[in-house]
């Protein structure tokens, strides 16, 4: 699985990764903590989450052909310095009236993330290649969300208890701005991101070029359409594991643990993925991890105690983890790296629409119906995710587009 760190650009691009996205999960509970306290609105905290969802919704797909379209690199670094800026906007909002500061900080962090995520998704071929190293390098970089997700939001609760708000603020800062150093000590690579910048036509005809490479291939749309159907199911889950957690597990610290045990089970999925993603046909692989996840979702919202719930976790972890990189590495192979960029911009817009109405849904069913129907509905549309990923990529060999 270390393969792709013997590869100078890629440890920079690692490390940009994992230092950023450690401050930025060190805020995953201090922003809304902080805005409950200085407002005590239950409405004005969930409204930081709308504000982070709502830039991915409506600039995805521009995103995509700005990262064909411009230096990947030199996009990578603005908007790490971005959301630096951003991020210290956070550190003016003292009282109710400053409120809006929050959203207005939470809106530009999250335009930069939507900027620098598909720019970085068409970089790593170019760094590393299509063959055994990208896995590596998807591997390595489940590790690194498994890892952040396990530590980043407890560690970021006691410092927020300990060191306050604006300790916070400043590191997530600091780790913005590390990020974009290593990623200028990265070497300036030829891509198809490097070209000149054209005219408005010929950006809405690099658009219709993205959508009319996946409407011709059969493979890339069939890995996006089930991806999204898995992460619509996949949020709905999400948004109903904290009351599962508290009203049928115990409390917060029983939820904590879940949500620990879910960042074990990415660990574990990374190296065991990095195996099979070479070896196994993709409609088999895809198709049976997110069948098991579905079935791990359900047997933990079955679970009345930690004995059940931290296994299932543990369980959904390691296929969760295991579909997501099977699907992101299949699209980097198949998708030429000219348009690797759009392709990738509409995956994150997929996966954030689905995840703003799945999160919507899960919660509403709860409310009608119950949690346990709302959760085995969730799992229920996961388990067909896997089939529709057999049925749809069956017949599919992934072949290393040309770049």
């Amino acid at each position: 699985m270390l393969e792709a760190l013997r590869i100078r650009d890629f440890r920079l691009l690692w490390f940009a990764r994992l230092i950023s996205l450690l401050g930025s999960w060190l805020l995953v509970v201090a922003v809304p903590a902080h805005v409950l306290q200085v407002t005590g609105s239950l409405a004005a905290t969930g409204l930081t989450l709308a504000a982070e969802f709502l830039p991915p919704v409506l600039l995805g797909p521009i995103a995509g052909v700005l990262a064909d379209r411009w230096d990947r690199r030199k996009l990578m670094i603005a908007t790490d310095v971005l959301r630096a800026v951003a991020v210290a906007l956070l550190l003016l909002v003292r009282d109710p009236g400053d409120v809006w500061l929050v959203y207005l900080a939470l809106v530009a962090e999250s335009v930069g993330t939507v900027l620098f995520r598909p720019a970085a998704q068409a970089h790593t071929p170019v760094v590393v290649g299509t063959g055994p190293a990208l896995t590596s390098a998807n591997s390595l970089n489940a590790v690194t969300d498994g890892t952040v997700r396990l530590l980043g939001a407890p560690l970021g609760g006691a410092l927020l208890g300990i060191a306050g708000f604006g300790a916070l603020v400043w590191i997530d800062l600091a780790t913005y701005l590390m990020s974009a150093l290593a990623i200028m000590m990265t070497a300036r690579l030829g891509a198809a991101g490097a070209r000149e910048e054209g005219s408005a036509d010929r950006f809405f005809a690099q658009l219709r070029e993205g959508l009319a490479f996946l409407r011709a291939e059969r493979s890339a749309a069939s890995l996006l359409v089930v991806i999204t159907v898995f992460l619509a199911a996949n949020a709905s889950l999400s948004a109903l594991l904290v009351p599962f957690g508290v009203r049928v597990l115990g409390g917060s610290t029983q939820t904590g643990l879940v949500m620990s045990a879910l960042g074990a089970g990415f660990l574990i999925g990374a190296p065991l993925i990095r195996r099979l993603v070479d070896r196994t046909p993709l409609a088999y692989l895809l198709g049976g991890a997110l069948v098991a996840t579905g079935m791990a979702f359900v047997l933990l919202f079955l679970s009345r105690s930690l004995v059940g719930a931290l296994p299932a976790a543990v369980l959904i972890g390691v296929f969760g983890s295991a579909a997501l990189v099977t699907t992101q590495t299949a699209l980097q192979r198949v998708t030429p790296n000219a348009v690797l960029g759009r392709v990738s911009a509409v995956q994150f817009t997929g996966e954030a629409v689905a995840t703003f109405f799945g999160a919507i849904a899960g919660p509403a069913i709860a409310q009608v119906a119950s949690l346990d129907f709302a959760a085995c509905l969730a799992g229920g549309v996961t388990v067909l995710s896997g089939l529709m990923a057999v049925a749809l990529l069956s017949r599919t060999r992934v072949v290393a587009a040309p770049a």
